[in-house]
Parts: structure tokens; sequence; C-alpha cells
């Protein structure tokens, strides 16, 4: 049983919880005057992630191909903060890079949590409202898993509020500890913690917000009498309590505020981050035929009655219009894809491509940096790259456009109503007028004017009788 509560470990009262703001033994029934309802946002980012076995810091690796770090930021950047600091350790060029325009701080020697926030407040000087800090390594957080604690703290007469959850297996993490109104007793570091208060299962998320004013002063309190000898942000109700404050705590999703220390959590957390984005884009109006083997990018845009079959793979800046149907097996990125068009199966669509309302593109094709024009088809095995294919345009199987001699890319220029034949190729630069018909088999080196007919091979000569014997036989 948890000795503040009288409830089991790692359980919170949620009547307590939501009664604590208002109702306190120590504190006034109604909430003081804040004296500012800012916000600023510090991301401690400056562990240098050893488990993960890398060169690249340990927020810089991807989920959904984006960078942790990114997507914490773009939660934080959801509750429209007026400052954002992250906290790095020197070196950390890489991060600072990823983190612009942000400001960063630079943690000198890794002393704990409360030296970190410590070394972000030269960029808070003055700053007189609530700050929220949350960790680089926690890309499922959500804006409002964020607005939820910030709001809590809010309503409540609270020095600090702390974002607790529960996990399966509490090893690792400081146990919270509540007294009988809901609000913090203490947090006991698993270094720190007896046998007994291991036992706990309600651990504190390493999120919190607190007020801004005297958060320098109130830091330099803080000691690092413990075995670790850091200085810890758990330390911080303490001091609070000392100025006539309390803590308090609200509990948020375990599945949501996990973290990454090793490259196993890594791909755990991708899984988690692919299965949420399914959920909302069948939940917007698409079908996935096979969800678990569809995965997205973190900027994916998918639009209603869309169909996508199985093993389809989506990289970064692609947007589907309404009514697209994309068969089994695709890797598509850096492509617009617009209503009513067909892809695969087997389709890829690199950077830069656009196909248009109708468009047809089959099994085994490949288009990069092209325009695909409204109702025009390329069907079967080609390749299709720095070219436009006009509308009603038919690109046979194992065409290809040559658009690249080893030096330069060029284009090629394909207008509308024109049949490509089957293994053609279109060396680059070069253009192919409306209506125009390219022979089976043609190498096409000069423009072709409108509705020509090209036939670009040599001339078949047969020889009766020759080619008797010349198959090997086994």
């Amino acid at each position: 049983m948890c000795l503040e509560t009288g409830l089991p470990p790692g359980i919170v009262d949620q009547d307590i919880m939501s009664k604590s703001a208002a109702k306190k033994s120590s504190a006034p029934a109604t909430p003081r005057t804040r004296t500012s309802q800012q916000l600023a946002v510090v991301i401690l980012a400056a562990g240098q992630g050893t488990r993960m076995k890398s060169k690249l810091p340990k927020v810089l690796h991807p989920i959904a191909g984006l960078p942790m770090i990114s997507h914490i930021i773009r939660a934080a950047e959801g509750l429209k903060p007026e400052k954002v600091v992250v906290v790095l350790a020197p070196g950390m060029d890489e991060v600072a890079a990823a983190v612009a325009p942000h400001r960063v701080a630079i943690q000198k020697q890794p002393k704990g949590t409360a030296d970190a926030v410590k070394a972000a407040m030269s960029e808070l000087e003055g700053f007189k409202g609530q700050v929220l800090v949350i960790y680089g390594d926690i890309p499922l957080a959500t804006p409002a898993t964020l607005k939820a604690l910030l709001e809590h703290h809010r309503r409540g007469d609270f020095g600090a509020t702390f974002l607790a959850m529960a996990p399966p297996d509490p090893k690792g993490y400081g146990r919270i500890f509540q007294k009988p109104d809901g609000t913090l007793a203490r947090i006991v570091e698993e270094a720190d913690a007896t046998a007994d208060e291991k036992l706990v299962r309600l651990v504190w998320s390493g999120l919190l917000v607190m007020e801004g004013s005297d958060l320098s002063e109130r830091l330099g309190r803080i000691k690092n009498t413990n075995a670790q000898k850091e200085y810890y942000l758990v330390d911080l109700p303490k001091i609070l309590e000392q100025d006539g404050l309390s803590t308090g705590v609200v509990r948020g999703d375990f599945y949501e505020l996990r973290g990454v220390n090793s490259r196993a959590q890594l791909a755990e957390l991708e899984m988690a981050w692919q299965m949420r984005r399914r959920l909302e884009v069948m939940n917007e109006g698409c079908t996935l035929q096979d969800p678990n083997t569809v995965y997205f990018s973190s900027d994916t845009k998918i639009g209603r009655d869309v169909t996508i079959g199985a093993g389809v793979v989506f990289g970064p800046e692609v947007k589907i219009e309404d009514d697209v149907k994309i068969l089994p097996y695709c890797h598509i990125e850096g492509a617009v894809v617009k209503s009513g068009a067909q892809i695969g199966p087997f389709a890829r669509l690199r950077p830069g491509t656009q196909i248009e309302p109708g468009a047809r593109i089959g099994n085994f094709v490949e288009i990069k940096n092209s325009r695909i024009g409204k109702g025009a088809k390329a069907n079967h095995l080609g390749y299709i790259g720095d070219a436009e294919l006009g509308e009603g345009s038919n690109f046979g199987c194992g065409a290809i456009t040559v658009n690249y001699d080893g030096k330069v890319k060029s284009k090629t220029m394909i207008g509308k109503n024109v049949m490509i034949g089957s293994n053609s190729a279109l060396v680059a630069p070069v253009s192919v007028a409306d209506g125009a018909y390219i022979a089976a088999g043609s190498t096409v080196t000069h423009d072709v004017p409108k509705d020509a007919l090209v036939v670009a091979r040599a001339r078949q000569e047969t020889m009766p009788g020759k080619g008797k014997g010349r198959m090997k036989k086994d």
C-alpha cells in the first residue's frame, strides 16, 4: 500500500486529484493570483545516449523520419509558448542546428536535472510565467497532455506540478508518494529508494511545470545529498514547501510518456507512433487494407476515401488527395498524388513527382521529378525521370526516359495523347509533341513534331535457315 494515500502502489484516486486544486490541508481554498500566464518550455537534451551505441546524438534518432526532439518541439509549439530553450551538452552542434531557431543553453557538466534547468536560466532571466520542463526523448508526448498538465497547474495553488505515470515495470524511475489530499509528499529516486519504496508503481515521468518567479533562487537551494551526488528536480517540492507552497500531481499515460534509451526502445516507439497514426487516418476516412504493414512519415497527408494496400511505405513530404487508390507494396516519397489516381502495385514515386487526377501508375514503374498528366498511364516496367507526360498519353511497357548522360540531367517533354511504344528510349533533352506515336523499340534522340509516327530502330532482316545450330544444346 502507498503510505501517503492508503491506496495500492501506483494507483491515484482521480477524485482526490480533481479536488486537490481547490482543497488542501496547508493552502488557501482559492488559487493565488499568478503574476503571468505566459509559458516558457525547457527541453532537456544534454544526454549522450551511450546505450544507443551511435555517433548520432540520441535525440536526433528518428521516429517516422523526424528526429525525436523535433517531435517534442512540435508538441511544445502547440502550446504557443513565449520561449523554447533546449539544454544541450558541449559540442552538440548537430542538435543545436536541428532545434533552430529555438534558443540553446549549455550544461557544461552532467550534474542532474536541476542543474540542467539551472543552465537554461540565462535564457529565462526575468521571466515570470510558468516554465514547462520536458525531456527531448519522449516523441509520443502530445500537445493535449502538455496542455492538461499546464491547466491542472494553473487551476491549483501550486508552486509546481509533476506529471506522474504508472509503467508496467517502474525500475529506473523516481517513485511518487502523495499526501491524503493528492498533493505531492516526496519523490524518491531509484538509487535512493528502499526495497519497500521500490514496490510503488506510480513514478515521475520527468515532466513538470513550475512558476518562473524565484525559480533561479529555488534551484540554487537544491543540494546534491544523494547517491549520485547530483542536483535533482525531485528535491524542488521540499524547497517549495519551505516557501509555503504545495506541489500538484496529475497522471498521464505511460505509453505516451515513455522515453528512448536503446535501439530496441526506439523500434518500440516507432511501432507505437505508426499505430497511432494508422488509427488517425482510418478515423479520418482512409481505408487501410492491412494496417500493420503501412508506414507513414511524420508529415504524410492523406485525404478521404483513399484506399491503401498492404506493404505501402510513405517517406517524407507526401500528399495523397481524395479518392486515390494505392495498391500493395508501393514506396512513395516527396510526391503529390491527386484525386482519382491509382498507384501500383510495386510502384516507386520519388521526390518531385506529381500525379494528376485519374492517372494510372502500374507495377514496377519508377517516377522521379516528373509530372504525369491527367488520365495518363504508365502501367508496366518503366522509368520516367525529369519529364512531363501529357494528358491522356500512354507510356508503354519497358520504356524509359534517358535523363542523365553522366554529367547533366536533362528534361523530356511529352505532349497530350502521345503513345510511347514498349521498350522505347527517349534520350533527353527531347520533346514529343501532341498526338505523336513512337513505335515500339525506338530510340528517340531528336524532337518529334505533332501527330508524327517515329520508327527509330534497325530494319529487321530475315535470313532463312541461318539460325539452325546456333543455339547451344545442353
